[in-house]
């Protein structure tokens, strides 16, 4: 009976540091390449201002695809949560 206490406790305990790597890296690896987007393209529009809706354009179609990276390890930590 104590054995199946304790090795429940270390599921739950592998469990929840599986978890939190998962939307640790699910986080931040979004939130350096929205950076990066956002810098280059200003910096893409300070070059060529004339250009500035095409780029601004382009610039917030890829952080929206950056950002859906971020929600996917969401959801894919909460499986991880709940099952």
């Amino acid at each position: 009976m104590t054995e199946e206490i304790v090795a429940q406790a270390q599921m739950i305990d592998i469990k929840s540091i599986t978890v939190a790597a998962t939307i640790a890296i699910g986080t931040i690896m979004p939130a350096m390449a929205i950076g990066k987007i956002g810098s280059e393209g200003l910096k893409a529009i300070s070059r060529n201002p004339e250009a500035a809706d095409k780029i601004q354009t382009a610039m917030i179609l890829s952080i929206a695809f950056a950002e859906a990276v971020a929600i996917y390890a969401l959801v894919i930590a909460l499986v991880l949560k709940f099952t």
